[in-house]
C-alpha cells in the first residue's frame, strides 16, 4: 500500500486537530474527486515500517485529537489489508484518541453495502473506527456549508453508537 499525502496538523478532516493519511488507490474516480491524483495504486510512498512511525510519532502530542484516514479510497480492499494491521498498532498506542475514515462506499448492516468494498479486513477495521463518513462525493449534490463532508448525500457515521444500537446513528445530521 502506498500513501499519497500525509498532513501532520489537519483541521479539516474530522474534529479537533488531527493527523490525516491519506492513501494511494481508488477506482471509483468520483466525478471532480478532490484528490484524483491519488487514484493511482502506486502514486506516493510505499506505508513501511518508517512511514508507520513517522505516523505514530506525529500522533503523539496531546493536541492531536486522532488520525484520519482518506484517499485514493481506504475501503479498496488492498488498502483495508494495509491499514487494519496500522490501524490496530494506534489503537494500542493512543487509545484515547478518534479515529475518522472518508470513504465513497456506504455503510449497510455491518459492512459495505457495494460487494467490491468488502474483504476479509473489512469487519475488523469497521470495529477499530470512531467516525465514518460515507458515500461518493456527488459534484450535483456539493454544499460548502456541510460540515466534514463535500456534498450532501454523504453521511457523517458514529460508528460506536451504530454498534450499540444496531441501526446507523449519526454523528452529524
Amino acid at each position: 500500500m502506498n500513501i499519497a499525502e500525509i498532513k501532520k496538523t489537519d483541521i479539516a478532516n474530522g474534529e479537533g486537530v488531527r493527523v490525516s493519511l491519506f492513501v494511494s488507490g481508488c477506482t471509483r474516480h468520483c466525478k471532480n474527486c478532490f484528490n484524483s491524483v491519488a487514484w493511482d495504486f502506486s502514486y506516493g510512498r510505499p506505508f513501511d515500517e518508517a512511514l508507520q512511525e513517522e505516523v505514530l510519532t506525529a500522533l503523539s502530542p496531546d493536541y492531536i485529537a486522532g488520525l484520519s484516514l482518506l484517499g485514493g479510497e481506504p475501503f479498496e480492499p488492498a488498502n483495508q489489508r494495509g491499514l487494519l494491521p496500522f490501524v490496530k498498532k494506534f489503537r494500542e498506542r493512543f487509545p484515547q484518541k478518534t479515529v475518522w475514515c472518508y470513504t465513497g462506499y456506504t455503510l449497510g448492516e455491518g459492512k459495505m453495502r457495494e460487494p467490491q468494498a468488502n474483504c476479509e479486513a473489512t469487519g475488523e477495521l469497521l470495529s477499530l473506527l470512531d467516525i465514518l463518513v460515507d458515500g461518493p462525493f456527488v459534484e450535483e449534490l456539493k454544499d460548502i456549508r456541510l460540515k466534514f463532508r463535500g456534498s450532501s448525500n454523504q453521511r457523517v457515521i458514529d460508528l460506536k453508537k451504530t454498534r450499540k444500537e444496531g441501526k446507523i446513528s449519526l454523528y452529524l445530521k
